[in-house]
């Protein structure tokens, strides 16, 4: 299934992509797609509907989010050519941090904070947790995914690098640095997360052309080990890293700037545009 949330900030409903494309409203069936409409329970819930008995939703309404997220959390240096365009070693387990700014949708506006200098862009796989985990398999590990969708994981380098140490909240969390979407793709219809090609491009010149099967550590890999930390619980969002290709990698790199267009994809998950704007 294709999960979306629609309608204007703040106001979102829950709805849902059917076989021909068009969009139905899911707000009689549950209250969001939120963690308890993720749970295996939730999503048989809606597999019971016949989607052509659903509301038909007219017009063009904005998608904000698919997910309402509980955590967020991102993986670093998960791509080995990405390290090595960091000059950053390899880690020895997955590298976790997390996000602080809530997810905004497909096409919001990147805003570009105020005194930034070295805003980038990191086309990422996501995926959302719809069981809670604790000390699970690798084996078991994607039995406890809800769904994926694709996300762009913008970082400030300087925010990140240059005040003080790292400062990963700073530099990964400034608002509007976390666009996902358009849709929430349910886990029983991605089969390998593992293999799926990744794009990005900022002004229409391709910047990030990869897949996940390059991954240092997979999804599965990144769910055990972190299982073994921590609880993940439904809700919890990992952006699972960014491959080669970001601005800061480049000998003469040229950070987004007001006015810049990132398009993005993720196959099968959709694609993003997103516009840069100024602080005001």
């Amino acid at each position: 299934m294709k999960l979306v949330r629609f309608g204007p900030r703040g106001k979102e409903k829950p709805g849902l992509i059917d076989a021909d494309g068009k969009l139905r409203d899911l707000s009689k069936v549950v209250d969001d797609i939120n963690a308890e409409t993720l749970s295996p329970m939730g999503l048989a819930a809606i597999r019971k509907r016949d989607p052509k008995r659903l509301p038909l939703v007219k017009g063009n309404p904005r998608f904000g989010p698919p997910v309402v997220e509980r955590r967020v959390f991102a993986i670093a240096l998960n791509y080995k050519e990405h390290a090595e365009e960091a000059n950053a070693a390899i880690p020895t387990e997955p590298f976790v941090f997390t996000k602080t700014c809530p997810p905004t949708g497909h096409r919001d506006n990147i805003v570009i904070p105020k005194g930034a200098k070295k805003t980038d862009w990191e086309v990422e796989l996501c995926l959302i947790m719809g069981r809670k985990a604790q000390h699970v398999s690798k084996k078991d590990a994607l039995k406890y995914v809800a769904g994926y969708f694709a996300g762009n994981e913008v970082s400030e380098r300087e925010f990140l690098i240059e005040r003080g140490g790292l400062q990963w909240i700073k530099g990964k969390s400034p608002d509007t640095f976390a666009p996902i979407g358009p849709w929430l793709l349910t886990a029983d219809e991605v089969p390998n997360p593992n293999n799926l090609h990744m794009w990005l491009e900022v002004n229409g010149v391709r910047k990030q052309d990869n897949n996940t099967k390059d991954m240092i550590y997979n999804c599965a890999t990144i769910i055990s080990n972190l299982s073994k930390t921590l609880t993940l619980y439904p809700g919890d969002i990992i952006f699972t890293g960014t491959p080669q290709g970001v601005a800061y990698g480049e000998k003469n790199p040229k950070y987004l700037r007001a006015g810049d267009v990132v398009t993005m994809g993720i196959e099968g998950l959709g694609e993003q545009r997103n516009k840069c704007v100024a602080y005001k």
